[in-house]
């Protein structure tokens, strides 16, 4: 192995113990609590939230198949007016953050809001009392309003997958006897359960990730009960203990998803086989499936970005921005730039040492590397407190001891900790990406390079980073959107006196100043359109393909 090659696996083989730390460190601290406290956490503290996350992630994972699911069958499979807008609308959804969402329908539907107010001026009803309307802050409405932002993860694989099955399969069925209901549930969706699988088990995660639509639904789950035990009471074992169950359920969710795509294999024809040709609906069928395939982009995008938009400019108008918003934003885009040129290049020596060193190690190495996405922020948070809080204890008495320098906390209080976590956690995006980049490059470019004398990382620089500038540039902006969505993490781990436009959103809505936070919240919305736009983009090129 060239020298080259022997730093790069290093370097990857560190990334990836750093990826794991925060895990080993989690069942360390947990270790560390006091047993006592299981008897007070197994009676009064895990049986409600346990309950509640799970009913929340029954209902939310029903509801996303079914979504998700219905939606992709809908536009791949019938041609009705507004089909080709409705096949990108349906990602939409994924550009607003579930806590955004709770936090507009909890201002839209409450009792003295726009839509229980113009209920009852048509139903002549004076009193907010007089008038039945189911409680928003609920568990039902948790799962429900969840249910219509995550379900794109379903829709976005399950889609793929159905326009990937081959007509001859479909027109067999019908040739059979069998209706276009047969025919889905017989033989499209049978097909689809490893997409399905996939989408729920992602949609399932990010629903387990979420702390700000619980808090403000009033939905008690293992999140919140992380965040209050650390925050509330300053029990850091404490906290890593319910964080422990919490990755229990996780380590459930991976495990359903991988059970949900055993022995899960098909044979395709040598030639190009021929896909399914939407089929024209006529009559009032055509506008039944428009107003379907039209509720979850109005619930889950159209209706809360339409309120963030009335409160800017209503709040714009009144009192002009606010004077803390520029300060969030600007130290938003620090974190999340920062923390994305780590990630990319992070996500660069990993996918090159998978390239060029391909293998059962450099899999287990990439699989460890990806570990972090599939923990939720709260968790990776606690655990990262304990390793962080010794470093900058160590770097404390070592700058005191040498060159009697007092400082305070290094690594937490510049936010350097926000960026690791951002990194560990989003990780998994970058190296997908870059590696399906270089999937693309031939080997024999890179062949060609070193013939010439070019050295390993030579070649990586001026050959294969140049060739895959658009998987570069994607993977970049999905992990620096990520970064300025993510809440839990940034909640636990931020410097004192340090607002990112997420928690800032967050700080308003628990104070119920909900126009305050409609700006933050907006642009928010506003820079999660560029990676569905990006996928909207990716995913009618490979349709045409």
């Amino acid at each position: 192995m060239s020298r080259d090659g022997r730093g790069a696996w290093i370097a990857s083989l560190a990334i990836a113990a750093l990826v794991l730390a925060p895990v080993v460190a989690l069942v360390v601290e947990a270790l560390r609590g006091d047993a006592s406290l299981w008897p007070h956490l197994l009676a009064n503290v895990l049986p409600p939230t346990v309950f509640d996350t799970l009913a929340m992630l029954g209902g939310v994972g029903v509801l996303v198949i079914v979504l998700g699911t219905g939606s992709a069958w809908l536009v791949t499979a019938w041609e009705f007016p507004g089909r080709r807008v409705l096949d990108w609308a349906l990602l939409l959804p994924l550009a607003v953050p579930t806590y955004i969402v709770a936090y507009a329908y909890v201002d839209l539907l409450h009792p003295l809001g726009p839509v229980q107010g113009g209920l009852r001026a048509m139903l002549g009803i004076a009193n907010p009392r007089d008038l039945w309307f189911p409680e928003v802050r609920s568990l039902p409405s948790a799962i429900v309003l969840l249910g219509f932002v995550l379900y794109p993860y379903v829709y976005l694989s399950v889609r793929a997958m159905f326009l990937l099955q081959s007509a001859s399969l479909l027109d067999a069925a019908r040739s059979l006897g069998h209706g276009g209901t047969s025919v889905f549930l017989r033989v499209a969706l049978p097909l689809a359960r490893p997409a399905i699988a996939v989408g729920t088990a992602l949609a399932l995660m990010e629903a387990l990730n979420d702390i700000g639509a619980s808090e403000f639904l009033g939905v008690r789950t293992l999140t919140i009960s992380i965040y209050s035990t650390w925050v509330n009471r300053a029990d850091l074992a404490g906290a890593a203990q319910i964080a422990l169950a919490m990755l229990v359920v996780v380590v459930a969710l991976l495990l359903v998803e991988r059970h949900g795509r055993r022995r899960q294999r098909y044979a395709v024809a040598a030639q190009r086989s021929r896909r399914m040709a939407p089929r024209r609906l006529g009559g009032v069928a055509r506008w039944v499936a428009l107003a379907l395939g039209s509720v979850p982009v109005v619930v889950g995008f159209v209706a809360p970005t339409a309120y963030l938009v009335f409160e800017t400019v209503k709040r714009v108008r009144f009192a002009g921005l606010p004077p803390a918003l520029l300060e969030a934003g600007l130290t938003t885009l620090w974190l999340a730039t920062l923390a994305t040129l780590v990630t990319v290049l992070a996500g660069i020596v990993i996918a090159w040492c998978v390239r060029q060193r391909p293998g059962v190690a450099s899999r287990v190495v990439e699989r460890i590397a990806g570990l972090g996405y599939a923990i939720p922020g709260t968790v990776l948070a606690i655990g990262l407190l304990g390793p962080v809080g010794a470093l900058d204890e160590w770097l404390g008495d070592t700058l005191e001891a040498t060159f009697g320098i007092v400082v305070g906390l290094v690594v937490l209080g510049s936010g350097a900790a926000l960026v690791l976590a951002y990194s560990v956690r989003f990780l998994a995006v970058s190296v997908g990406g870059i590696e399906s980049g270089l999937a693309r490059v031939p080997p024999s470019l890179d062949q060609a390079a070193r013939t010439l004398g070019r050295t390993p990382s030579q070649t990586l620089w001026q050959v294969d980073l140049p060739l895959i500038r658009p998987a570069l540039a994607a993977a970049a902006l999905l992990v620096f959107v990520d970064c300025m969505k993510e809440l839990p993490a940034t909640l636990l781990l931020r410097p004192l006196n340090v607002e990112t436009l997420a928690t800032r959103l967050y700080g308003e809505a628990a104070r119920g100043t909900y126009e305050e936070g409609a700006i933050a919240a907006l642009v928010i919305v506003l820079a999660g359109l560029l990676p569905v736009i990006l996928l909207a983009r990716v995913g009618r090129a490979r349709a045409a393909d």
